[in-house]
């Protein structure tokens, strides 16, 4: 295994995959709806519900909310609900040998479906090319990503953004107290100072659609400023600790990305700060100071 990791981190990292995929098997649509909002800055979206939009799009914030005793209406969801979209219940991270022996391409695309007994004209097909799309574009100015399809091969990435000696941590949002139900946006309000997490890069990874756990990790370069923020929610006690990330240079993202509109703001003019979701996550430097 690699270095850098104790045996008690490498129990404990397995584990915590194990768990994000088991949450990453139950559903895929809170996949779909949440994770890719974060990715949109890729491309073109044509979503354009602005009188109707929809609810898992409010996970962006601006900076300005990051003090004690804010309040914003976020989208938080502590388990991905279920619908129809659903992929295998077997969905596992695989290991990089098996990973690497099954095509992993949109030209490929009816291959792929033929090995999972997948519909072609299925909603898990139409899941899967758009992730296969997504993980092909190339990346935007100063972004390095790859979809990783196994755990060596995302460990393998972060420890080149990070430095190949360097002992990591993943940061991922959990609920503490009374986790919520229906409705998930909501009020929630800022009841401690957030915490910032002064390390000189990241790694953030997004789960995606798929038959097998596949992650979107991407490193930006420029500021981006990562945070550990309490939250309370609803008037019914519900305790997040959240993780959140503020890019500060948003210049080079599509003027049409999801955040502009929630945040009624331009490109380039502010930060954009969002919440991951349970199911995403933030590897950093182990050493990280705390301000």
């Amino acid at each position: 295994m690699a270095s850098g990791f104790s045996s008690s981190w490498i129990i404990f990292i397995i584990f915590f995959f194990s768990f994000l995929v088991f949450l990453c098997a139950a559903d895929q649509d809170h996949i779909t709806s949440t994770s890719r909002k974060l990715l949109q800055h890729h491309h073109h979206n044509n979503d354009h519900e602005d009188n109707n939009m929809d609810p898992s799009q409010k996970i962006f914030f601006t900076i300005d909310n990051l003090k004690k005793g804010k309040s914003m209406e976020i989208y938080l969801s502590p388990k991905i609900p279920s619908s129809s979209l659903k992929l295998k219940s077997t969905t596992r991270l695989l290991s990089r040998e098996e990973a690497d022996s099954i095509p992993f391409t949109s030209s490929k695309l009816s291959s792929i479906l033929r090995l999972f007994s997948i519909s072609k004209d299925s909603p898990q097909a139409q899941a899967m090319n758009d992730t296969l799309k997504l993980c092909e574009l190339e990346p935007i100015h100063g972004e390095t990503k790859l979809c990783a399809t196994s755990f060596e091969s995302m460990l393998d990435f972060t420890r080149g953004i990070l430095g190949l000696d360097t002992k990591l941590r993943v940061l991922t949002t959990s609920f503490v107290e009374n986790p919520s139900t229906k409705p998930y946006l909501r009020n929630y309000t800022v009841v401690e100072d957030p915490r910032e997490i002064l390390a000189p890069k990241m790694v953030a990874c997004h789960s995606m659609p798929y038959p097998y756990a596949v992650f979107y990790c991407h490193s930006q370069e420029g500021e981006n400023r990562v945070f550990e923020i309490s939250l309370e929610g609803g008037g019914g006690g519900e305790r997040v600790e959240a993780v959140g990330v503020c890019h500060a240079d948003t210049s080079h993202w599509d003027r049409d990305h999801v955040s502009f509109r929630v945040l009624n703001i331009e490109p380039g003019t502010l930060p954009v700060c969002h919440v991951f979701p349970p199911d995403n996550f933030v590897w950093v430097p182990a050493y990280f100071e705390i301000n």
